[in-house]
């Protein structure tokens, strides 16, 4: 269902304006919604809950309500808060919000749960002794800080996996549980220690004026409890708040929600309390599929209860998928406990049926799904159009494999991301470095990168001198002459790498934009020289990269300049040149300062060095996902997972791995979740589902069982292309055979023989039994001990001896 724009509605098109923006009325604000999106867009009042089934069109509901609001209401648009789930459907959002009523959309917050945070804490944060200017740490920059601590505390790694401490901390934070109460709240000797490493994590995150991921929404609860004042501050200037993928907030997230909207909250005798902002909630608990990351459906089931005399208002007409999709997701989600019932139905008519496939493994499976979107391609669908979903990353080897043998374009989303890279995490670590001293962990992984001569002995003498004075290394860095015995040579190195960072200071005070700095990093560090001049080929790709981010940085700051509307571009509305039009019951624009608004509700408000850093830690997976290109591009297949792939549209969706174990997989079946027996996805013409028989897990074939979700789908929707009836003995079909003779051929096989040494030269096409298909890139070594750099696609640049490797030349 495509969005209608201002042009659609008869307005002005997005070419240059030479004339106001007529201003718009409820009639043209309503064409084209059926009645219970209607009703939500012109609901008023109390909380309201939207329980929208797939392809219902919740977005379009959202825009036409804030459009709404602003244009028939009167309501000011700094005073909307709207939420949703990644920083790519909050700035679609803004986008037909801006083509409907023009430049005011930007006063607007429109952004993540986690985006929205950080811009209260940015103000606010100060209250806590905290320095505005934190840094955000990320997944691996968490690990590496735990890493630290489960070292320090002599914790026994095997006892206590770093991963295992997290997810703890992870769930405490998500639960608004802090590192005092955690360590009250234990309840055995497990507990107790891990809540000694949350404790001495948490003090090192203060230490470095950090906060992680978790942090951000638990901090800012925690002030808007702490603080009454504040906590009416922003109830009052958020008068309308909209909420997106309500079924997949956590506890923190849901008492965000209420700390802002409840009718009653805590009474504090010195805040006057105003009324609630009106709150709609748009969710199903069909679609809920967090669970493993802390979200529950009971904040949408008990919606009602939460927020006493709210409204539920259904939408079940589907605009997305064909009928018999529909029927089979209707199958499934009916076995869901506690959900609110729904029927989802279309218009679209019945459709193709659902194609099923039993394969013999996985190879099979992915020969089966490239073999089907090699004949839509032929018959005229584009790559693009088709997505492969899977449950867990692991499963995208097979189809790598499979899809670089056919030569197919595809992208994996989720796996190996950009921000993940070595250098780019080293770019970003010098970055982070120079927007806050205080942050030991990013300085620490670059006081030697590039070498420069840093010793770890240097490196130890400068954190001794920091914890003697009770200094972050950073400071410590500046007082190197009172670090006794500290060779000369090593002195010297350390003041100069200061200076490069106290000049680099300097540019961050001068408000200088993030791509020169950036730019003047990278040359000034050595960095970009050093790549220059390796003759590795993988530095090569690795200098790519650093040329990619620079080019991020250089749109993040032109694209915030597009962000900026001049003072005679506000009156888009139709409304006169001043802000009386606008109702303002509360008072709410006297909180408001419109230059500052206008930078808070944008994507990032302004082109400084702490607000890309900003943009880059909250970027999400999805975020990856390629922009629909012009239709005479064939486009890319995308891989993901069904997490990544949530809210996301194809024509053509394969949903994989069908079986117990791994979809639903082994610890939903375990807990006996219903949350993740609920997953149902996103197919809009054709959905094929398979599995297969063995699947390999650890080296060696699992046998699963078929998903228990294959039996709750009415057999008349589905055509059962091969069927567990075919398969005779899953080690001798053709298929398996063939290509196990192959892995046999390069060393897979239990009677491995002599083979010969393949002849490599550049362009050359390998297949290696681990990293897949690949193409040869350079060759170096002599005869006796031949190299060779081949590049295996998403897998990156691999240096191979050819003579021991796995690989054959095709």
């Amino acid at each position: 269902m495509t969005s209608t724009t201002q042009a659609e509605l008869g307005g002005p098109s997005a070419a240059p304006r030479v004339a106001p923006r007529a201003a718009l009325t409820t009639e043209r604000l309503l064409e084209g919604l059926n009645p219970p999106q209607r009703e939500a867009v012109l609901h008023e009042g109390g909380p309201v809950l939207v329980v929208a089934g797939a392809g219902s069109g919740k977005t379009r509901v959202l825009t036409r309500r804030i459009c709404y609001l602003v244009s028939q209401r009167r309501v000011h648009p700094g005073a909307i808060l709207a939420i949703t789930f990644t920083n790519k459907a909050a700035a679609e959002m803004r986008g037909r919000v801006m083509d409907l009523i023009g430049n005011r959309a930007k006063l607007m917050w429109v952004s993540t749960f986690h985006s929205a945070c950080v811009r209260i804490l940015r103000a606010e944060i100060g209250r806590f002794n905290i320095a505005r200017t934190f840094s955000i740490y990320d997944d691996a920059d968490s690990k590496r800080l735990m890493q630290l601590v489960a070292r320090d505390l002599d914790l026994d790694p095997k006892r206590f996996p770093v991963r295992a401490i997290m997810n703890w901390v992870s769930h405490c934070k998500n639960e608004l549980v802090d590192h005092e109460s955690a360590a009250s709240r234990a309840r055995s000797p497990l507990e107790e220690s891990y809540a000694e490493a949350y404790r001495e994590y948490q003090r090192r995150l203060i230490a470095a004026n950090a906060l992680d991921f978790d942090d951000l929404i638990m901090t800012t609860v925690h002030l808007l409890q702490a603080y009454p004042d504040l906590r009416e501050q922003y109830r009052r200037r958020f008068r309308h708040v909209l909420v997106d993928e309500y079924q997949d907030t956590d506890h923190a997230q849901y008492v965000l929600i209420r700390e802002l909207c409840a009718a009653n909250p805590q009474p504090d005798s010195d805040v006057v309390a105003i009324d609630p902002p009106e709150l709609m909630v748009v969710g199903d608990s069909d679609q809920s599929i967090y669970a493993f990351r802390g979200a529950t459906i009971r904040n949408i089931n008990d919606f009602e209860s939460d927020f006493p005399g709210a409204k539920a208002i259904l939408l079940e007409q589907n605009y997305r998928s064909t009928q018999t999709i529909l029927n089979a997701a209707n199958a499934v989600i009916t076995r869901n406990e506690n959900r609110k019932p729904k029927n989802l139905w279309s218009d679209a008519g019945n459709g193709e049926q659902i194609v099923g496939y039993v394969a013999d493994t996985e190879h099979d499976e992915a020969q089966f799904v490239a073999a089907e979107i090699r004949r839509l391609n032929d018959a005229g669908h584009r790559y693009g159009d088709a997505a492969v979903f899977y449950r867990t990353n692991a499963q995208s080897r097979a189809f790598e494999e499979t899809f670089i043998r056919a030569g197919m374009p595809y992208k994996v989303v989720g796996g190996v991301r950009f921000y993940e890279r070595r250098e780019v995490r080293d770019a970003i670590a010098y970055l982070r470095t120079i927007a806050n001293r205080a942050d030991d962990v990013s300085l620490r992984r670059i006081l030697n990168v590039p070498k420069r001569g840093i010793g770890d002995r240097a490196e130890a003498a400068v954190a001794d001198l920091a914890t003697r004075h009770g200094l972050s290394f950073g400071d410590a860095l500046r007082r190197v002459d009172e670090i006794p015995g500290l060779a000369t040579r090593s002195a010297n190195q350390l003041k100069a790498f200061s200076k490069f960072l106290d000049d680099h200071e300097a540019m961050v005070a001068a408000d200088m934009p993030a791509d020169a700095i950036l730019t003047s990093v990278l040359d000034r560090s050595g960095y970009l020289l050093e790549l220059h001049e390796s003759t590795d080929p993988q530095d090569e790709t690795r200098l790519e990269n650093l040329k990619e981010l620079i080019t991020v940085a250089r749109e993040f700051v032109s694209g915030v300049a597009t962000l900026t509307a001049a003072e005679d571009e506000l009156d888009d509305l139709g409304l006169s040149d001043e802000t009386d039009g606008l109702t303002d019951p509360e008072g709410v624009a006297e909180a408001l300062d419109p230059e500052a608004d206008l930078a808070a509700g944008a994507a990032q408000p302004d082109a400084s060095l702490g607000a890309f850093l900003e943009r880059v830690a909250l970027v999400a997976d999805s975020d990856q996902i390629p922009d629909a290109p012009d239709r005479a591009d064939t486009g890319v297949v995308t891989l993901m997972t069904l997490h990544t792939a949530k809210g996301l549209e194809f024509d053509t969706v394969f949903l994989t791995g069908c079986e117990d174990g791994v979809f639903p997989h082994q610890r939903a079946v375990a807990e006996r979740s219903g949350d993740e027996l609920a997953e149902e996805r996103r197919a809009r013409k054709r959905l094929y589902i398979s599995r297969a028989i063995a699947r390999s897990a650890w080296g060696s074939p699992q046998h699963n069982p078929p998903s228990r979700f294959l039996n709750e789908l009415p057999s008349e929707l589905i055509d059962w292309r091969r069927t567990e009836a075919a398969v005779t003995s899953w080690r001798n079909t053709s298929a398996t055979a063939a290509n196990q003779e192959w892995r046999n051929r390069v060393g897979y096989g239990a009677k491995p023989r002599t083979r010969e040494v393949p002849l490599l030269v550049a362009g050359d096409r390998v297949l290696h039994t681990t990293f897949g298909m690949g193409t040869v890139v350079a060759t170096s070594g002599d005869r006796d001990k031949p190299m060779a750099d081949v590049d295996f696609g998403s897998l990156g640049l691999k240096r191979l001896s050819v003579r021991h490797a796995p690989v054959e030349k095709l």
